[in-house]
């Protein structure tokens, strides 16, 4: 009997907030992206041009407008590895609705990266930051990998993460910002 009256009680919460938030104006996915990021977030620096895998010239500015998912990596870490595949499935998912997971390797040459992207099917963006640390002291100081930023559509840095961080935690906060 108590467990039904709480039950009842949280939903009755639940709809007060959604009726709360939806007179202010808010929908309930601006309502979650609100709590998902940091307060006060500063602009992401998003003007630096890598090679990707490929050669292909890649400005960083030109994702400006989608929910980015900046990843600091390197093939020898061991962190990394346990989050990429978890990266694969939320591009999979998630690209068509505005997402783009960028990884950028931080010590790895081009021949060591392609065979890695192959053997992890990466579907995403792999950029070769090997000796280009300007890019780590925009963001940094980066202390150790894996090291993400979630930026949202405004080009402001909603979260970081450092070390492992598991696919659901970076699922939740993608969603708030699609």
């Amino acid at each position: 009997m108590l467990n039904k009256r709480w039950m009842v009680a949280a939903m009755a919460a639940l709809g007060l907030a959604f009726v709360a938030l939806n007179g202010r104006g808010l929908s309930l996915s601006e309502a979650a992206g609100a709590g998902v990021c940091d307060p006060n977030p500063k602009p992401a620096n998003l003007a630096f041009t890598f090679k990707d895998i490929h050669g292909k010239t890649v400005n960083l500015a030109s994702y400006k407008g989608k929910v980015i998912l900046l990843d600091f990596w390197a093939t020898w870490c061991a962190p990394c590895k346990v989050e990429i595949p978890g990266f694969v499935e939320l591009q999979a998912k998630y690209g068509p609705k505005g997402l783009v997971i960028i990884g950028l390797s931080v010590d790895d040459t081009v021949e060591q990266l392609k065979p890695f992207a192959a053997q992890f099917k990466m579907n995403y963006p792999v950029l070769v930051g090997l000796g280009n640390e300007a890019i780590q002291e925009a963001y940094g100081p980066i202390w150790g990998l894996p090291t993400s930023f979630l930026i949202g559509r405004d080009g402001k840095i909603c979260k970081k993460h450092m070390g492992l961080t598991g696919k659901a935690q970076f699922e939740k906060e993608i969603l708030g910002l699609l």
